[in-house]
């Protein structure tokens, strides 16, 4: 159920996530480790978003699998950037493959991605839609799981929530409203970066050897046999930044 990763840090090339470690995010698109029984291929669209000195950061979505592409590798390894979200998306049966259906997901600075599917999907969350002004349910990006998250978490960012407790007060509601869903969430504004796991995996890896040259890799699963990937312990928060992570209960987060 989709595959995703954000990166803070120096500048280094989107080839460096997509294509050249090995176990990049293209090959998780058709040869990922660990769905935990949600999909065997991410095959239904990608997308990948990343700051480039702008106050908002560039969106490149597709509705076909990353692998097939034919421009990506040459433009993956000619763009730079020290903030960048990317994701590959297993659809949900029965919801829309479209461009518009692929994370990120973004607003302002704020880039999201959900890795995962909300269970009894439209009907166990129509009380939580309910919340949400009307018109932010008309301009959905889809008629997705996703979305309708995106839109509950960034109606929390409007209201001056803080990212993680944004997250994680959504994976509550939707947890208590949907029994069963899987809510790995990832959010970051080039800053910093906030993500939970709810019944998915989610690892990172901390290079902080100087302020100069920090950087924190947050992935679903390892993109290189490098030993410094954390795992991410099931129903935790991650809050993560080029110069510190700390990892919490989601309980915790809210209290």
């Amino acid at each position: 159920m989709c595959r995703h990763v954000a990166y803070l840090g120096p500048p280094i090339p989107l080839a460096d996530l997509l294509f050249t470690p090995p176990h990049s995010l293209s090959r998780q698109s058709w040869a990922p480790r660990d769905m935990r029984g949600g999909g065997t291929i991410n095959a239904d669209g990608f997308g990948i978003a990343w700051f480039q000195g702008q106050e908002q950061p560039i969106q490149y979505r597709r509705s076909c699998p990353l692998w097939t592409d034919a421009a990506l590798p040459r433009l993956a390894a000619a763009t730079r950037s020290g903030a960048i979200l990317a994701a590959v998306r297993s659809a949900t049966v029965g919801l829309p493959v479209t461009e518009t259906a692929a994370a990120p997901f973004a607003e302002g600075r704020w880039l999201f991605s959900h890795n995962g599917v909300v269970a009894g999907w439209p009907d166990s969350v129509t009380g939580l839609a309910a919340t949400l002004p009307v018109r932010d349910l008309l301009t959905l990006d889809a008629p997705t799981d996703s979305a309708l998250l995106w839109a509950l978490v960034r109606a929390r960012l409007r209201a001056g929530e803080k990212p993680g407790t944004a997250l994680a007060a959504v994976v509550a509601d939707v947890a208590a409203a949907a029994p069963g869903s899987r809510l790995n969430l990832l959010l970051t504004d080039g800053e910093t970066i906030a993500a939970t796991t709810y019944g998915h995996s989610l690892s990172y890896l901390a290079r902080i050897p100087s302020t100069a040259d920090a950087s924190v890799l947050v992935a679903s699963e390892p993109l290189d046999p490098d030993p410094g990937w954390i795992p991410v312990p099931d129903h935790s928060l991650l809050v993560a930044a080029p110069t510190a992570a700390t990892v919490t209960a989601l309980e915790g987060a809210l209290s």
